[in-house]
């Protein structure tokens, strides 16, 4: 039977989000993608649009201001060739959701691999939590199921289509409730704050409120003055952190802000240290920057490491006594810092800034898409080290809405 050049793509595409997701070795996982680019390469002319580079140069930047750090200071060639790879993900992703969209097809194609990739991926979540996890806690969930942004993008797919396309992405009905449920349900299972931040940023986007208007700052407003009230009412009350189920997300919600921002940190407390984790990383990397200030210029450089002055039991094997140096930061703008010194930082920002402003272009699907994926990332950066995260699949679709966005091909809203 001959497989269309389509499905073929699309099949490659879905095994690079799914891998990215559930391959546990991250150097697997980039292994992967440069095998699946290395089989586009093999098979189909190499032409790489210049909008495309334009857009992915201040990533190039930060990548290359890294070697500055590392020529100044020498680090072991096993961190080195991890920062490598860390800081090439994202234009890896990227050139892939570039390159074989072109070859799926229309933008109703790319959804349909997007959902059912995202199918599967909820299927995977609904076994692990069934048979994995034993569904006793929401840490017990949390502890085998991070954020996954494929099932919430397939979601938004679903129910944005019609809205933009004026049609069903799937013609029966029955299909387009019975996925869009379990699709609904899965993502709500994750209990993931960081989730449910990027769907409100998404839907603002999607729906035109992040373009600067009277009416989009009256929405701001209202949901600044929503968030207020509810945090308002979640210090009025005491949360327990060690009970399960909804309690314990709460008090993970209550948490987040002082999680992030708080640096001033007992390490002794360690009630006080696991809750303020984010900061402490980020303190000790500010304390190691201060001791020689050049570094805020151009970094410590790919293969610098965070001395966090203890062992920090960090592995999931017991018998290991911690790790003391990590490479990687919670908080992605402070790893950028570490990392690029300011010269990245402002590459970085501006990336999202550009990326941020197609909103202002034509309105359609495809572009609100990169819009709201910049917001997204804006805000993941603080969290979960936004599109340097080892598991991040956003970049992969961004790299896919900007083939659209310079084809123009989705219909207008």
């Amino acid at each position: 039977m001959k497989i269309s050049k389509s499905t073929f793509y699309s099949f490659l595409l879905g095994f690079a989000l799914l891998s990215q997701l559930y391959v546990a070795s991250f150097k697997i996982a980039i292994f992967l993608q440069i095998l699946v680019l290395a089989i586009y390469f093999v098979f189909e002319k190499a032409m790489i649009s210049k909008r495309l580079l334009f857009s992915m140069y201040p990533l190039l930047v930060i990548f290359l201001i890294g070697f500055v750090g590392f020529l100044v200071s020498s680090y072991s060639t096993f961190n080195l060739i991890k920062d490598i790879l860390h800081f090439i993900k994202p234009l890896l992703a990227i050139l892939i959701g570039f390159l074989f969209v072109k070859k799926i097809g229309g933008l109703k194609e790319l959804a349909h691999t997007i959902v059912y990739t995202g199918l599967i991926s909820s299927i995977i979540h609904f076994y692990i939590i069934l048979f994995v996890s034993g569904f006793s806690s929401v840490t017990e969930v949390r502890e085998f199921s991070r954020d996954n942004f494929l099932e919430l993008f397939a979601l938004f797919f679903l129910v944005y289509y019609k809205k933009f396309n004026k049609e069903l992405l799937f013609s029966s009905n029955l299909k387009h409730n019975l996925v869009s449920c379990l699709l609904f349900i899965s993502c709500l299972l994750y209990f993931s704050r960081t989730m449910i931040v990027v769907a409100i940023i998404l839907a603002l986007t999607l729906h035109g409120y992040t373009i600067i208007t009277r009416k989009a700052l009256k929405g701001i407003g209202f949901f600044i003055i929503a968030i207020a009230l509810f945090y308002t009412y979640l210090f009025s009350v005491k949360i327990d952190r060690k009970k399960p189920g909804l309690e314990s997300f709460l008090y993970k919600v209550k948490n987040a802000p002082s999680e992030i921002f708080k640096t001033k940190i007992d390490r002794e407390n360690h009630k006080d240290l696991w809750d303020h984790w984010r900061g402490y990383e980020a303190a000790r990397a500010f304390d190691l920057m201060n001791d020689h200030p050049s570094s805020y210029i151009f970094g410590t450089g790919h293969g610098s490491l965070v001395n966090l002055k203890f062992f920090a039991p960090l592995t999931e094997n017991y018998k290991d006594k911690g790790i003391k140096f990590i490479s990687e930061l919670h908080n992605g703008y402070v790893y950028i810092l570490y990392k690029t010194g300011f010269i990245g930082l402002l590459a970085y920002l501006l990336f999202l800034w550009k990326l941020y402003r197609r909103v202002y272009g034509e309105r359609i699907m495809t572009t609100y898409f990169v819009s709201g994926i910049a917001l997204a990332f804006f805000f993941t950066t603080l969290t979960i080290t936004g599109i340097y995260n080892p598991r991040d699949i956003m970049a992969f679709l961004l790299g896919a809405f900007l083939y659209f966005e310079f084809n123009q091909q989705p219909k207008s809203l």
